[in-house]
């Protein structure tokens, strides 16, 4: 009896040996931001994200590797892009694609290709193939994620982090990023709440994008960098919109009555050509160039943050050089252009402001006409 209960146990750590340790469970399972109870294989080796922005929080995972596919988006040569996650992975330009961008999946391409993927991340599930559709038609566990914000919507930007750290078992980076972010927003905070509203610049941000460039007169009353460092902004108040990343467009009139002491211009404009892009518009209608900040010499370039939905890395960079700008002695440790770079590279892996600024004229972090 001892020499068989012997050689059964024998037999037992032969298998888990060869095994690799105690069999791991073939499944899991994750519930997404639908709701949805998603059954994914484990490990999880192969992935395709589909949908804006779904991407980049995949590679603030370090997820890159695990990449089989792009949408169309990514393999584009463009003249401007400010995509951190975009720059800092290249290799993303050369994979196959599966579909068009803004969630326009094409099921055929995602079966036929030589590696499909085990699991298919979505964001913005209202936009594109719907993901329950998707998941039937190629039998691929599709997974929807809530893009969310770093302000209003903060949790649900952190849950799908947390949901993607669970697919693809990076629990211990998607914490990493939350408290990354958690700090970050934090030490401006601090930096600035003290500041009575006596001692504050006003300031407006002009040329936001949304769905595409805008003119100067493009502007967001929740503008994130502003709330952040807890600025004066002028397109923000009882009467007028909070709703973080609300675009709206607002009278020339308007602008020239709120006549706000510091101007910032979001670099994406510059993709209009003429006197459509807010940069001329500054350098050139009378109206604008009669305003005091551009009269004197206060108007600076900030980095697109809502370039296929929102960059939070361009986001925190833009906080802190508009802190520094605003106030110039509770940031007075801060490079700005050293602070983008440190961000990028704990979120996407390189420190990319240089050359996403040269793709914006250099004028990033910079008075305008510098």
């Amino acid at each position: 009896m001892q020499k068989r209960f012997g050689a059964v146990m024998s037999a037992f750590f032969l298998l888990v040996i060869g095994t690799g340790g105690f069999a791991a469970e073939a499944e899991r399972t994750v519930v997404d931001a639908a709701g949805r109870t998603v059954t994914v294989p484990n490990p999880v080796k192969r992935v395709i994200c589909s949908g804006p922005g779904a991407l980049r929080l995949l590679t603030y995972l370090a997820g890159q590797d695990l990449v089989v596919a792009v949408d169309d988006i990514e393999t584009g040569r463009r003249r401007f892009d400010a995509r951190p996650y975009a720059l800092a992975t290249p290799a993303y330009k050369e994979l196959p694609v599966f579909g068009e961008f803004r969630g326009f999946d094409n099921p055929e391409r995602i079966l036929s290709l030589a590696k499909p993927p085990q699991v298919i991340f979505k964001t913005y599930p209202g936009m594109g193939h719907d993901p329950v559709e998707l998941q039937e038609k190629t039998g691929i566990p599709t997974v929807i994620l809530e893009y969310g914000n770093l302000s209003t919507h903060r949790v649900r930007l952190f849950e799908s982090l947390r949901s993607i750290g669970a697919v693809i078992d990076s629990r211990i980076r998607a914490e990493a990023v939350i408290d990354f972010f958690d700090a970050a927003i934090e030490d401006l905070k601090r930096r600035t709440e003290k500041i009575p509203p006596s001692e504050k610049m006003t300031c407006y941000v002009g040329g936001i994008a949304f769905k595409g460039p805008h003119g100067f007169r493009s502007t967001e009353p929740g503008y994130p960098p502003f709330m952040f460092v807890n600025a004066a902004n002028v397109a923000s108040g009882p009467s007028r919109p909070k709703k973080a990343s609300q675009q709206v467009t607002i009278a020339k009139e308007q602008l020239l009555t709120w006549d706000p002491d510091v101007l910032f211009l979001d670099l994406a404009t510059l993709q209009l050509e003429g006197e459509a892009s807010g940069y001329w518009e500054i350098r050139n209608d009378q109206a604008f160039k009669s305003l005091t900040a551009v009269r004197e010499g206060r108007v600076y370039g900030v980095l697109p943050y809502n370039w296929y939905t929102k960059n939070f890395g361009s986001i925190l960079a833009n906080a802190y050089f508009i802190g520094k700008v605003l106030y110039p002695e509770q940031f007075e440790d801060v490079d700005p252009a050293a602070k983008a770079d440190d961000i990028y590279t704990f979120l996407v892996g390189a420190p990319v402001f240089r050359e996403m600024s040269a793709l914006f004229g250099n004028m990033a972090f910079k008075a305008i006409g510098e």
